[in-house]
């Protein structure tokens, strides 16, 4: 069975309150047993911090436990050599997900350090860029 691994960042916790005109309205818990649904046959597994260190120690754990990496950095894809770096030194692909489009939004939203070493990016479409990234992690094989 393949097992995924979601990581959520800073402020993530607060989806469903936090600003839900540009987020949303449901949180990620309300979400999560829809996309666990959605992929059956698939293990997955959902962590958020608000520490960036956190982050980076799951991300360097994902390397030979997981088939891919869904990262959604929240503010430090913006902010993080070090977050980056992660990614950039496993060999387990990273999905990056957001789920405003970071490019209708202010200028230093515009550039993803984080993303710029991900697989793919993701962005503008809500929730189910989630599903998107799972999705596309399963495919490539």
């Amino acid at each position: 069975m393949e097992q995924i691994l979601v990581i959520n960042g800073p402020n993530l916790n607060l989806l469903g309150t936090r600003e839900p005109a540009l987020y949303g309205g449901r949180s990620m818990a309300d979400y999560w047993p829809e996309l666990v649904a959605a992929f059956p046959r698939t293990t997955l597994e959902l962590r958020q911090s608000n520490l960036e260190g956190e982050l980076i120690t799951w991300v360097q754990q994902a390397e030979g436990r997981y088939h891919g990496v869904v990262l959604n950095a929240g503010g430090y894809s913006h902010t993080s050599v070090a977050l980056r770096d992660a990614v950039s030194a496993i060999t387990v692909p990273v999905i990056e997900v957001h789920l405003s489009n970071l490019l209708a939004r202010e200028p230093f939203r515009h550039v993803s350090l984080v993303g710029a070493v991900c697989s793919g990016s993701i962005m503008g479409l809500g929730l189910d860029g989630y599903r998107l990234a799972v999705d596309h992690l399963l495919r490539r094989g």
